[in-house]
C-alpha cells in the first residue's frame, strides 16, 4: 500500500500543477497536458513503469498514435497504433505492436496484434485450488500473431472472423523435479505451435470505445486450432465471450459491470492453452496464471469517478473460478480494489491506468494482491 499511496501523491501533485506548464516544450504540452477538441491524430510517448505480481518491477517504454478516420462523424470510434517494450526485474522481456482501425462510421474494424514474450514464471499447477509450496520456476519463450475482421450489419451489431499462429516454448531446471514435470494433468510441457481461425461476434451500444459512460458490449469469439510442425497432431478449440454494460448514474459517477468465460475445446490440454485467472483487466491482485484450467468464469463491477476532466478514481469488487468441469459456487475467489486514471487525452477519453487488487487469503500463506499500471480502462 505504500507504494500505491506514493505513486497517488505523484499523481495529484501533477494534477494541481498541469494547468500551469506554459515553460514545457510545446509537443510536450501537446502529448500530455492541452485538451484537444478538433479531432486531429495525437502521438504520445510514455515511459514504462509499472509492478505486477507476475512481473516485479517493469520499465520500458510505449508509443500510442490515436487518430480518427472521420473527423466530422462524432461518432466514428477512435482508431490507434500501440506498441511497447519492457524489461523487469524477474528477467522477463516483452515486445509488442498493436493496431485497431475503426472505417468512417464503424462500418468495419479492424484488429491486429504481433508480439514477442520472453517470460520466465512461476507454475504452480492445474485447477482452483494450487499451493505456494508447488511454485516452479519455468522460462518461457512466446510468438504470437492475432487478427480479427468485424463487419457492421447495423444497429452495432458485428460479424467477422479472426485468425493467427502461436509458438510457445519451455526450458525448466533439469535439476528440479518440479509440478510442470511431474504432474500427470499438464499437458504437452514443452510447448508447442498453432494455426487458429474461427467467427468472431460483437454487439456494441456504447457511447464511447474508450470511455464508456453508457451502452453494452458482448463480444465473442471461437479459435479453431491446429497444430504445426512437431505439434501437428493437435486439434482443439478456443472459446471466449465477454458480456459489458455501463450505467451513468450521475454526470461524473459511471457505474460498469463485466462478466467473462473462457473454455478450452477437444481432447487435448496443453497447459499454455487453458484459461488462467487474474490480469490487469479481471480478477485484479491474482498471480495471473496461478489458477488455470479448462474453464474460467469471472466477474466485476467498478464504479468510476470523474473528478475532473483529466483525473478519475476507481472502485472495483469481483469474483471469479477456474474450473475443469463443473462450476461451484463456494469455490469462488473474490477480488477488490480501487485506483486513479489520468486523462492524457480528454477528446479520446485515452487515460493511464493505476490499481491496486486484492485477492483472498489462501490458508498458511499471504494475501494475493498486486499493483497494476496500463494504458485505457479496465473494460
Amino acid at each position: 500500500m505504500k507504494k500505491l499511496a506514493a505513486l497517488l501523491l505523484l499523481l495529484f501533485s501533477i494534477s494541481s500543477v498541469y494547468a500551469q506548464m506554459n515553460f514545457l516544450p510545446k509537443f510536450i504540452r501537446k502529448m500530455y497536458f492541452n485538451k484537444d477538441s478538433t479531432r486531429k491524430p495525437n502521438f504520445v510517448v510514455l515511459p514504462a513503469l509499472s509492478s505486477s505480481p507476475e512481473t516485479g518491477l517493469e520499465v520500458g517504454g510505449a508509443a500510442l498514435l490515436s487518430f480518427y478516420t472521420d473527423t466530422t462523424d462524432r461518432l466514428t470510434n477512435v482508431s490507434s497504433l500501440f506498441g511497447y517494450a519492457t524489461i523487469t526485474t524477474k528477467g522477463q522481456t516483452k515486445l509488442s505492436l498493436n493496431a485497431s482501425y475503426w472505417t468512417p462510421h464503424n462500418k468495419t474494424h479492424y484488429f491486429a496484434t504481433l508480439s514477442y514474450y520472453n517470460f520466465p514464471f512461476d507454475f504452480y499447477g492445474i485447477g482452483n485450488n494450487t499451493v505456494l509450496a508447488d511454485k516452479d520456476l519455468v522460462f518461457e519463450k512466446r510468438y504470437k500473431f492475432s487478427y480479427e475482421s468485424d463487419f457492421s450489419l447495423g444497429s452495432g451489431l458485428y460479424l467477422g472472423y479472426v485468425a493467427g499462429a502461436f509458438k510457445y516454448y519451455y526450458r525448466f531446471d533439469r535439476n528440479r523435479f518440479g509440478v510442470l514435470r511431474s504432474d500427470p494433468n499438464v499437458e504437452d510441457n514443452r510447448g508447442g505451435a498453432a494455426v487458429y481461425v474461427g467467427p468472431s461476434f460483437i454487439f456494441d451500444t456504447r457511447d464511447n470505445n474508450t470511455y464508456s459512460t453508457k451502452g453494452i458490449i458482448i463480444n465473442a469469439y471461437y479459435n479453431l486450432m491446429h497444430g504445426a510442425f512437431i505439434n501437428n497432431g493437435y486439434e482443439g478449440g478456443f472459446f471466449n465471450i465477454e458480456y459489458s454494460q455501463f450505467f451513468k448514474l450521475d454526470k461524473k459517477l459511471i457505474l460498469g459491470v463485466d462478466v467473462q468465460e473462457q473454455s478450452l475445446t477437444g481432447a487435448a490440454s496443453p497447459f499454455y492453452l487453458l484459461p488462467q485467472m487474474g490480469s490487469d483487466e479481471m480478477m485484479r491482485g491474482y498471480y495471473e496464471g496461478r489458477y488455470r484450467d479448462r474453464n474460467y468464469l469471472a466477474g466485476q463491477t467498478e464504479l468510476r469517478y470523474r473528478v475532473d476532466p483529466r483525473f478519475g478514481l476507481a472502485a472495483f469488487v469481483g469474483a471469479g473460478e477456474v474450473f475443469h468441469n463443473g462450476f461451484s459456487f463456494p469455490q469462488l475467489k473474490p477480488n477488490y480494489g480501487g485506483g486513479v486514471r489520468y486523462f492524457f487525452d480528454v477528446e479520446k477519453g485515452l487515460s493511464i491506468r493505476m490499481d491496486y487488487g486484492v485477492g483472498q487469503k489462501p490458508a498458511g500463506e499471504p494475501r494475493e494482491s498486486g499493483l497494476y499500471v496500463a494504458l485505457g480502462q479496465s473494460f
